[in-house]
């Protein structure tokens, strides 16, 4: 164990899938023992995903976290499990188009609300009876793909990523991970140049850029890899665990 590792990084931020589950959507033993250790020794872990709330707290208690949490690509903030601090919701009218944007493409698509997960075989007959939160296309025609990122682009109203190469994320223009990391820190009381964050996606990337120290996975798109300070081993390698022992511990 390195103290100066210990003083200088004070939160440990991570991306869920692709990152630290594997390909079982699973926490591995090894994972689990070094973001742990990480805590026992004052660096809180935290999850910041593009994952809604109910499918983010089993890990949670699993884990037994009570730090923060940045849900749904940064539309929700949460100061500890069960406490809300921000929410930014989109408009139930730009919902409606991007349903309709996805009919015309022919897209498979869903939607996070605050009240939970939607997609083209569940949908509601009233959008407008829920809060949304963010919205998805997922489409593995890539010409056609990039068409709905273009309409998309020229609203200028959203916030656009991915977590998976055939797939779109959309936010309200401003909402990411670093825009919810930023809220975390200030909350905290620390900077980003003290975090830690990593991350294999495009919805990933801004906030591995912003960070002390941004990791990629080495299953990450090649974008993220780019900018990151470190590539750590596969998401299916425990590379959480490896970048932790690395950098938090000075293994």
């Amino acid at each position: 164990m390195t103290p100066n590792s210990i003083k200088r990084y004070k939160l440990i931020a991570l991306d869920m899938d692709g990152t630290v589950l594997n390909e079982e959507s699973q926490i591995s033993p090894e994972n689990r023992k070094w973001m742990e250790r990480a805590i026992e020794h004052g660096v809180p872990v935290m999850f910041a995903t593009g994952r809604g709330l109910q499918s983010v707290q089993p890990y949670v208690q699993e884990l037994g976290l009570a730090s923060p949490m940045v849900a749904a690509n940064g539309s929700e903030v949460w100061e500890a499990p069960g406490r809300l601090k921000t929410r930014h919701l989109m408009e139930v009218e730009w919902i409606h188009e991007m349903v309709e944007l996805a009919k015309k493409h022919d897209s498979w698509f869903w939607g996070y609300a605050v009240e939970g997960l939607f997609n083209k075989e569940r949908w509601l007959d009233d959008p407008g009876s829920v809060e949304w939160l963010k919205f998805g296309f997922y489409l593995e025609d890539a010409e056609v793909l990039a068409k709905i990122y273009a309409e998309l682009e020229q609203t200028g109203r959203y916030e656009l990523t991915n977590s998976h190469p055939f797939n779109i994320e959309v936010n309200p223009h401003g909402v990411s991970k670093e825009s919810g990391m930023r809220e975390v820190c200030d909350m905290l009381g620390i900077t980003m140049d003290e975090v830690i964050a990593m991350g294999d996606s495009l919805n990933d990337l801004k906030m591995i850029r912003a960070a002390g120290l941004g990791i990629a996975m080495g299953n990450a798109q090649e974008e993220v890899k780019a900018a990151a300070d470190y590539i750590t081993a596969l998401n299916t390698e425990d590379g959480v665990a490896r970048a932790i022992e690395k950098f938090v511990f000075g293994g």
